[in-house]
C-alpha cells in the first residue's frame, strides 16, 4: 500500500486537488472538471496533490520551561 504525504486520513478537497486552482480571491477553486466550486467541495476525480496541501502547523507548548532552564 501507498502511504500519502501528510497522514493517511485526509478528507478531499478541491482545495488541494490536482485539477483545482484557488481563484484570485481564495475563497473559490477554478476545477478544470467542474468549474468554480467552494474549497471544501469534492468529486469523483479528486486526484490529492500533496504540494498543494498546507497542513496545520502543531501547537505550542505553553509554561513547559521555567525560569531555571536558561540558566547557565
Amino acid at each position: 500500500m501507498k502511504l500519502k504525504f501528510f497522514g493517511q486520513n485526509i478528507e478531499p478537497a478541491c482545495e488541494y486537488c490536482e485539477y483545482g486552482r484557488l481563484s484570485g480571491n481564495r475563497t473559490t477553486v477554478l476545477c478544470e472538471k467542474k468549474g468554480v466550486v467552494a474549497l471544501d467541495f469534492h468529486c469523483r476525480k479528486f486526484r490529492y496533490d500533496p504540494l498543494k496541501r498546507i497542513p496545520h502547523a502543531p501547537k505550542l507548548q505553553e509554561n513547559t520551561y521555567s525560569e531555571k532552564d536558561f540558566q547557565l
